[in-house]
């Protein structure tokens, strides 16, 4: 087997895919992109119940629900891992075994036990690992560093981050894990901040300069939720970081108005708003007119083929979501999200989702002061007890 930056490789990279529905889709349809381009060559999809041609869209490669016979047999040279949360470290750890490197999706792990485990597994095997935060592959993210390295907005005050979504309530009946805290006695840990605005954290985490596990100091927590589930769906958290920098991003997903999430570095001559979806950035700043920015966007799939190629530096290695899982864990260990009273939120006519009135201009608010929920007068969160870790 070629290692890491030892050569071209002769063929497409073989890959196999583990989780092929829901946001396997996406997978699917990515590999099939790069596949057209000769990046990769999908040996093979591991699925408890296989996806027939129809579901596929074409010609099946092997199958199987055996994810370890499935490597040996395909003599796959690297993996996509998009099961369910609880999944993550033991399929990497298969993978690892074998020396199959790996893209595997966010959250990494339900718990940093879980995810240092996965973390120094792979490590201790060899093999590349990339964690799915795609928009750490935008081109933004280098250039909003090298605009605060120039001082464009000076000091860097803090960061904020703004995730306003809205998800129907069969959103929460997709799988067995969706909106739990905890299935089977196993974490699962699916929230607002830690799931589907995830993104959100680990973007404005890496800007502030602070996304390895050693750069956090205190994580402050507010969890709520208007669904009928464990975990949250109206939240947020504040993180300090070595350097003195706060870090607060506020998520829901019971938005009247749902729109664009971003992150908002805040500066001591200005400010940087990177709504990282669309890898466009607004820098605003002293003496200057607003300036709109859009870039490119490196697929991290793409990334660690050329990793293996060439040695191209990976984009989103494990260490570099440390913060992001101490984030998960302080989630993980705070009180159960309390439930909003029926007063707070209701099902707009025709829709079946909850909608929490005024959520859009908090979570808003939140990036902008870099506040909690319990600082910004939301009446449901006035005497919500802070959980700190």
């Amino acid at each position: 087997m070629t290692g890491p930056g030892t050569g071209p490789l002769a063929e497409p990279l073989p890959i196999v895919l583990a989780g092929a529905r829901g946001h396997g889709r996406w997978h699917v349809a990515n590999i099939r992109r790069l596949q057209a381009l000769g990046v990769v060559r999908l040996v093979g999809i591991c699925e408890v119940n296989p996806l027939t041609e129809e579901e596929f869209g074409g010609e099946l490669p092997a199958q199987s629900a055996d994810f370890g016979a499935l490597l040996d047999t395909t003599g796959a040279r690297a993996a996509v891992i998009c099961t369910p949360i609880p999944t993550h470290t033991d399929l990497a750890l298969t993978a690892a075994s074998r020396g199959v490197h790996l893209l595997l999706e966010k959250p990494p792990a339900p718990s940093y036990a879980e995810f240092r485990r996965m973390a120094d597994g792979v490590a201790a095997a060899g093999v590349a690992c990339q964690i799915g935060f795609q928009s750490l592959g935008s081109h933004a993210v280098p250039a909003i560093r090298e605009l605060i390295a120039d001082g464009a907005i000076g000091t860097v005050t803090g960061v904020g981050g703004a995730g306003a979504w809205a998800r129907d309530e069969a959103y929460y009946r997709r799988a067995p894990w969706a909106g739990k805290r905890r299935l089977n006695g196993a974490d699962v840990i699916d929230g607002a901040l830690t799931n589907p605005l995830a993104h959100a954290v680990a973007t404005a985490l890496a800007l502030a300069g602070g996304d390895r596990a050693e750069d956090v100091t205190a994580i402050e927590t507010e969890l709520w939720r208007a669904n009928a589930i464990e975990s949250d769906d109206t939240s947020c958290v504040r993180i300090t970081t070595t350097e003195g920098r706060r870090v607060t991003v506020a998520a829901t997903l019971c938005a009247e108005h749902p729109d664009e999430p971003y992150v908002l570095v805040h500066g001591s001559r200005g400010r940087i708003t990177f709504w990282y979806k669309q890898d466009r950035v607004l820098l605003q700043r002293a003496d200057h007119g607003p300036e709109e920015f859009e870039y490119g966007r490196t697929d991290l799939l793409e990334n660690l083929a050329g990793h293996l190629t060439d040695g191209t530096a990976l984009l989103v290695p494990p260490e570099s979501t440390g913060a992001f899982m101490k984030v998960v864990e302080a989630i993980r260990l705070a009180p159960d999200p309390a439930p909003l009273p029926e007063s707070a939120w209701h099902r707009p006519p025709g829709e079946d989702r909850r909608v929490v009135p005024g959520v859009d201009a908090l979570v808003a608010a939140a990036a902008d002061t870099l506040a909690l929920y319990s600082e910004l007068a939301a009446p449901w969160a006035a005497h919500e007890e802070v959980s700190t870790r």
